[in-house]
């Protein structure tokens, strides 16, 4: 039932987002944008843990979960080491997604040739 109900909420995720591509006429960089957005004031209302709980990889694998994972990070350093833990909360949970983009992207583009 679990995979079941992340398939059903991820998919739903994807669903506004194409909404939004198609109805709204926002640009893709408008829609990530919005999710990530979406995603912290979640996890500022402390909502996103919840939905993780309900949803699991549906909530956690979605860009909505990045922001989450941005604010989350930020709160909980800020917590323990005031003005300065909010830049080391936001690198400490998302390094490893931002680091792995980075890597393949590089990896990509020395093994394609760009067209154009």
């Amino acid at each position: 039932m679990e995979y079941i109900i992340a398939f059903l909420v991820g998919g739903g995720i994807c669903v506004i987002g194409q909404i939004l591509l198609d109805v709204a006429k926002l640009t893709p960089a408008h829609v990530m944008s919005t999710f990530v957005v979406l995603g912290a004031i979640l996890d500022g209302f402390n909502l996103y843990d919840n939905f993780i709980e309900f949803a699991g990889a549906g909530a956690t694998v979605p860009i909505t979960s990045f922001g989450h994972s941005l604010l989350h990070g930020a709160m909980h350093q800020a917590d323990e080491h005031g003005f300065i833990g909010i830049g080391m909360g936001i690198f400490e949970l998302t390094s490893a997604g931002i680091s792995s983009a980075i890597l393949f992207a590089f990896i990509v583009a020395l093994l394609f040739k760009p067209k154009g």
